[in-house]
């Protein structure tokens, strides 16, 4: 009986993310239709920030402060040689994302000696030295940012300039970066990460290298951050200090918080709503961060786990 329930579960939650699928899919294609494209980019890159971040806390149980640093350093490093050296934009973000993913091993490398609050602290500790790092090289910019970053074209034939051309070279990136984590997370790899998060020392127990996993989820975060922060760079020609500050740890931390830890598309949503509330609320200032937290918690008293993870206790699906 219990085996056929849990068979029943998981076909509807098969059922559940085929079409939250298609409606994603959709949604992408046409919302230049009916939305600002450039808003929408912004939208795309935060939910591939988001779910960048969710591999790491959701999918393996590691808080990191310090998300930021890969987010900001892609940018600058994407847009540095985008603008002095010539690169076409597909190979900038690409370096971005690559140099993002070293940095990630090197704070990986050294975060994961600790667990718990010291492992957050760490990361938090290490993407503040980034942070003065970007305020104080040469090539940043420093308190103005680096500025005049060209689109140029994509393979030399497609002009990025143009709004449609630049959003669905976005969309691509971002469906590529959801892809690739959808694949991880229900690959053998994303099993043991999962065991990880539920019981580490069972994991341990049964021979699994743990440090090694953990390494490997947070230098495939750090990546995907820096894709994220590479592309959104590309889109608004501009990286500045706030693409590296602790507060935009904080943001993703609450985006993906909000929209449900530990789902697959729950930080998309979060991102969505976030964002969202950003720019309708804009003309209000800095009171804007004051409804962005009541927002949390409200959702926080009535959506514990997320508006993604309520949504699937309460139609009884087992992952969406």
């Amino acid at each position: 009986m219990g085996e056929r329930v849990s068979m029943e579960t998981g076909k509807r939650s098969q059922i559940a993310q085929g079409i939250l699928w298609a409606i994603l899919i959709v949604s992408v294609l046409i919302a230049p239709m009916f939305l600002y494209p450039i808003f929408v980019m912004q939208l795309l890159c935060f939910a591939l920030f988001a779910l960048a971040f969710n591999l790491l806390i959701g999918f393996t149980g590691l808080l990191s402060f310090g998300h930021a640093a890969f987010f900001g350093s892609a940018a600058y490093i994407a847009g540095h040689v985008i603008k002095m050296w010539g690169f076409p934009p597909l190979l900038g973000i690409l370096a971005g994302a690559l140099v993002s993913g070293a940095l990630g091993l090197v704070i990986g490398s050294l975060a994961i000696r600790r667990q718990g609050i010291y492992f957050a602290m760490i990361t938090l500790a290490l993407a503040q030295i980034v942070f003065f790092l970007a305020l104080q090289l040469p090539f940043t910019g420093g308190e103005n940012g680096l500025q005049g970053i060209p689109r140029g074209y994509l393979f030399g034939l497609i002009d990025l300039n143009q709004p449609l051309a630049m959003y669905y070279f976005v969309a691509a990136i971002f469906i590529a970066g959801f892809l690739m984590i959808f694949r991880v997370i229900h690959s053998p790899f994303g099993q043991v990460l999962q065991a990880i998060r539920e019981n580490e020392p069972r994991a341990l127990s049964l021979g699994y290298n743990v440090n090694r996993f953990k390494l490997i989820a947070f230098v495939i975060s750090a990546t995907l951050a820096g894709l994220a922060g590479a592309t959104k760079a590309v889109v608004f020609q501009f990286a500045s200090l706030t693409d590296a500050h602790w507060q935009m740890s904080g943001e993703v931390i609450l985006m993906t918080l909000l929209g449900g830890m530990g789902t697959i598309f729950g930080p998309i949503v979060g991102a969505v709503v976030i964002v969202t509330l950003q720019h309708e609320l804009s003309s209000i200032g800095s009171w804007v961060q004051v409804v962005i937290g009541a927002t949390f918690v409200v959702a926080v008293l009535l959506f514990r786990r997320g508006i993604i993870g309520e949504l699937a206790r309460a139609l009884k699906l087992s992952s969406v």
